[in-house]
């Protein structure tokens, strides 16, 4: 017998006080629960239980054996319970990093509807718009809006492209540009997961320009880019769904609209899995077949 059966046998035994309630309940022979409780009285050197013939006790060693090992045990036993769970499809936690936005206004509703579906799943969700280390920081999934990663070690996939405009107050001098010449570094609002400048590729099918960004102001949240530009603080570049209502709204206005840059991708992220867990590959499919219902893009 493996150590954490004799472990299990002997805790449930000092709960139930009874060997043969223990067999039936573990489907063992009475015969087996003795030899396996005695097996563990020899390894460790001290009597465990007191016996009579109408129930068992524990001894003082006994008990303060069982008060040592029980938390680890449980411990123990819930860590092969996750594992187990990991390879189901329909129960399990999973671990998801996401953006801010997308986390406040698109994921809650795709978590609801998955729990609906599957009531035994759980989740811990993180929400940062910087690129996150998802082995090292012990990541089921992320979800990212980004450029192909520079890591070659993790595994990622391809949602839906993500593309950009450049916007501005209306009213403001900006709305008047034809050419990104016109635009100065101040005058670009740069966004930098590490609030640095950000370097602008732009091309209107023909030809291209690059703009350096950010020495005026830049930020690693594009909620504070968007309003900054409503403020006439200056020209973002930001994906549409980002904006979509605030262009709506007519609070930003698309400037340089025959300039554009390269598209980003919304993107799902896995450690270096050989095969994804069922659970993941399940939210992962369902993520992806709601999001259009979800995700408010401007066209």
């Amino acid at each position: 017998m493996n150590d954490y059966k004799a472990l299990k046998t002997f805790l449930m035994a000092a709960e139930k006080r009874n060997f043969a309630q223990v067999a039936r309940e573990l489907d063992m022979t009475p015969a087996a629960v003795t030899r396996a409780i005695a097996a563990l009285e020899v390894d460790l050197g001290v009597q465990l239980f007191v016996r009579t013939t109408r129930q068992v006790s524990l001894t003082t060693d006994g008990a303060v054996f069982a008060a040592q090992i029980q938390p680890s045990l449980e411990a123990l036993e819930s860590a092969r319970r996750d594992v187990r769970n990991a390879h189901k499809a329909d129960q399990g936690r999973l671990r998801i990093s996401a953006p801010t936005w997308l986390g406040k206004t698109v994921l809650p509703s795709i978590l609801s509807g998955f729990r609906e579906l599957y009531p035994k799943m759980s989740f811990e969700i993180s929400l940062s718009d910087g690129l996150v280390n998802i082995v090292d920081d012990d990541y089921d999934l992320a979800i990212r809006i980004s450029s192909q990663p520079s890591d070659k070690f993790t595994i990622w996939r391809k949602i839906r492209a993500v593309p950009r405009i450049l916007v501005a107050a209306p009213g403001t001098r900006f709305t008047e540009m034809d050419h990104p010449s016109e635009l100065t570094p101040d005058d670009c609002l740069a966004y930098s997961g590490e609030s640095r400048r950000e370097t602008w590729h732009l091309s209107d099918g023909g030809s291209s320009t690059t703009i350096t960004a950010g020495r005026a102001f830049s930020a690693n949240s594009g909620e504070v880019l968007a309003d900054m530009a409503a403020d006439g603080a200056g020209v973002a570049m930001l994906p549409g769904f980002h904006i979509a209502e605030r262009v709506r709204s007519g609070r930003l206005v698309h400037v340089l609209q025959g300039w554009s840059p390269p598209e980003l991708w919304l993107t799902l992220y896995y450690p270096p899995y050989q095969a994804l867990p069922p659970r993941i590959a399940t939210f992962s499919k369902f993520f992806e077949e709601q999001l259009p219902a979800h995700m408010i893009m401007l066209d």
